[in-house]
């Protein structure tokens, strides 16, 4: 039997063990499996693009457990009633090939998006960060605001989003937690006085959300929305005035920023920092760029983290996802057993 989290058990334990706490514990498991880094298989997302969006897998595994998340994007969908991004995950047992543990990963890939967010930011923003700027407040951004809080302790925002709807959104789903919240009328507003820029947009193109005039000394950049080819956010410019830290640099040049860059523009894997081998700010006055695109292995922490948390829980179901007869080599079996009677 596969043990299963849907989405109704998945808000349910969001409610039981709360975003911010969550977003803690899922840092560390994170963190942990960084640090072991070489230990996965690692292969760049396999992605069926369309002019629709894009439908992606992405698999790792450190050679006891594989993983692989389903995953789309499709930036117009709001505007047809659809999400932008969906999900689902699976975890599966190397020594018997068997899937062990299945899960809804929409909410799960929010999650874990906002708190790889957050545990780059916690080695590269300035540790006296209190404020952060956030262009685009669509799904994403209530999550990375929590997860920055919960890590970070930062509880100052400044929101802008061409879609002024969106900052009521955010505004009415945060200020409540005790957010203080600037709604910004441009981008540059939005930036002023902050720490750390957020940008997390979600149109499929080549656009500058952000140009280098923009970015003061010392700003930590959280670049979450370019992640498909063809997609940026930043002007390329702003990648020469700081060092750029990726997740895995094979995907990350595909459909990252560094997209704009030429195919040997350096870059530092971020688990490289976790183990020492790499160093974070290198000065108060240094600007810090993180690419992120998402990887696999931040998956893979995720299920784990979900799974070890609702283990022994009624929010784990067990369903039967493997025709397993009692016979392995008479598969057939099972057809004859299903027969109906008279």
């Amino acid at each position: 039997m596969t043990q299963f989290v849907d989405v109704k058990n998945m808000t349910r334990w969001i409610h039981r063990d709360g975003v911010e706490p969550i977003m803690a514990g899922m840092v560390q498991y994170l963190e942990d499996d960084f640090l072991r880094w070489e230990k996965f298989d690692k292969v760049p997302r396999v992605a069926s693009h369309t002019p629709f969006g894009v439908i992606e897998l992405m698999p790792t595994s450190d050679h006891q457990e594989y993983a692989f998340k389903y995953v789309n994007g499709h930036p117009s969908n709001p505007a047809r009633g659809f999400q932008t991004v969906t999900a689902f995950g699976m975890l599966a047992d190397v020594d018997n090939g068997y899937p062990t543990f299945l899960a809804e990963m929409t909410l799960l890939t929010a999650l874990r998006t906002a708190a790889t967010s957050a545990m780059v930011a916690k080695r590269l923003a300035r540790p006296d960060s209190t404020v952060m700027a956030m262009i685009g407040a669509g799904s994403q951004a209530e999550f990375q605001a929590l997860a920055f809080r919960a890590v970070l302790g930062i509880d100052q925002l400044r929101v802008y989003d061409v879609a002024p709807e969106a900052v009521v959104k955010l505004r009415r789903n945060l200020e409540p937690l005790g957010f203080g919240i600037l709604a910004a009328d441009s981008t540059d507003e939005a930036i002023e006085g902050a720490d750390v820029i957020t940008t997390c947009t979600a149109d499929k193109a080549r656009n500058t959300i952000l140009r280098s005039d923009q970015v003061g000394p010392g700003v930590h950049l959280n670049a979450v929305g370019g992640d498909c080819p063809g997609k940026t956010e930043l002007e390329a410019a702003i990648l020469d005035r700081g060092r750029v830290f990726v997740e895995y640099p094979e995907q990350t040049r595909i459909e990252g920023e560094i997209q704009q860059m030429a195919p040997d523009f350096p870059v530092v894997e971020f688990w490289k920092v976790l183990a020492g081998q790499e160093h974070a700010r290198c000065s108060e006055g240094e600007i810090t760029i993180f690419d992120s695109v998402g990887f696999a292995i931040a998956d893979f922490s995720a299920l784990r983290y979900l799974r070890d948390a609702t283990a022994g829980t009624d929010m784990q179901a067990r369903i039967d996802l493997v025709a397993d007869p009692e016979d392995p080599k008479d598969l057939f079996s099972l057809i004859n057993s299903l027969k109906p009677v008279g």
